[in-house]
């Protein structure tokens, strides 16, 4: 796919509104089938024509987790697409990794990258080879999906510091997947403990390119991912909020029309506005590799997760009582925002990043 995203802006509406669709039959309350997503294509969006993919970019995949976040919608497509697939993408082809793409495209597995969500640390597993083969040793706490993976990629370092991906079965003996209660309970995360796991031959793979690059790229299409859910979480709230002061009266007017409901709703727009910008930067960067996506990952990330967390509370604040009760939804929202503000690096992590750059420029 070689046009350039303005280009394919009505291929994004399109498949915006398909997504949109979908997710709105099953809402936060159920999960939508994985059927469903694989038949509408969203596993294969990033993954290469010929192998039965889309041959799309990170900017399609975003439409999609933009949508997820809006709906708060439940699932493993964040974690497969966004961590799965790009790094399976960044892996030396070769004919066991190009079957897993293949297989993922058509959504017959649900292979998860084992990047742990609550730093943006180093790799926390170790390849050591024996007389007797080659065999993973480590932990990572709150990865993404990880209870309900099909096949699990760890990051492993070798001897020399090398990174590479371990491609293993999550029932393999000695590997412990063990799920992590969160706050949010629209997705799952899980612990992986590897004790002296044993690995079987032609499931250590290489990545194309120099190692922690491709790191950091995951790390950062992972701090992407997420400020396109509070984006779209975001926008919902906004929405929500500017229906309900439309129709809710107090005193005999509508309270929309109180300057200090106007004032408040005015701020939520800015804060949207103004992530959505940093958003779009970021995404640019992820899909065009560019060289400086990751501070725009980072710029997108600190600014879009903590406006989510100030939105969902004043969406709450303005319908009153409503707003505190269960029915009304929006303590979904929040602690989804909540979640992701602190997932994949927190606000103040990725502004160190930000301010590193800019140190880094005046030396």
């Amino acid at each position: 796919m070689t046009a350039s995203l303005t280009d394919l802006s009505e291929f994004h509406d399109e498949l915006r509104a398909v997504a949109r669709d979908l997710l709105a039959r099953s809402g936060h309350e159920t999960e939508l089938e994985w059927r469903t997503i694989a038949g509408s294509g969203w596993p294969g969006l990033e993954v290469a024509g010929e192998l039965d993919g889309a041959g799309g970019t990170f900017a399609e995949t975003a439409v999609v987790l933009r949508e997820i976040g809006r709906a708060a919608a439940r699932g493993r497509y964040p974690a497969v697409a966004a961590l799965g697939v790009g790094a399976l993408n960044l892996l030396e082809p070769g004919p066991d990794r190009d079957r897993l793409l293949r297989d993922t495209a058509a959504g017959a597995t649900a292979p998860v990258f084992a990047l742990g969500g609550d730093a943006m640390g180093e790799t926390q597993f170790h390849l050591e080879y024996t007389s007797d083969g080659a065999i993973v040793q480590g932990a990572a706490a709150f990865v993404l999906d990880a209870p309900g993976a099909h096949r699990l990629l760890l990051p492993a370092l070798e001897h020399d510091g090398t990174v590479v991906v371990v491609d293993l079965d999550p029932r393999t003996s000695g590997l412990v997947v063990t799920g992590q209660p969160v706050v949010d309970a629209t997705r799952s995360f899980g612990s992986l403990l590897a004790d002296e796991v044993r690995i079987p031959s032609g499931s250590v793979w290489r990545f194309q390119g120099e190692p922690q690059r491709a790191l950091r790229q995951l790390r950062d299409r992972a701090a992407v991912a997420v400020a396109c859910d509070s984006l779209g979480l975001s926008e919902a709230m906004l929405d929500a909020t500017v229906a309900y002061v439309g129709v809710r009266e107090q005193f005999g007017r509508k309270i929309g029309s109180f300057q200090a409901v106007k004032h408040a709703c005015a701020d939520m727009l800015v804060q949207v506005t103004v992530a959505r910008r940093l958003v779009d930067a970021a995404v640019r960067g992820i899909a065009g590799r560019d060289a400086d996506a990751s501070v725009a990952a980072s710029m997108a990330k600190s600014y879009a997760c903590t406006g989510a967390v100030e939105i969902a509370g004043k969406a709450m604040q303005l319908h009153g009582g409503m707003g505190y009760t269960w029915e009304s939804g929006i303590h979904v929202y929040l602690k989804r925002a909540t979640l992701n503000r602190s997932l994949f690096g927190s606000p103040a992590l990725h502004r160190a990043r930000v301010a590193e750059r800019y140190r880094a420029g005046t030396g």
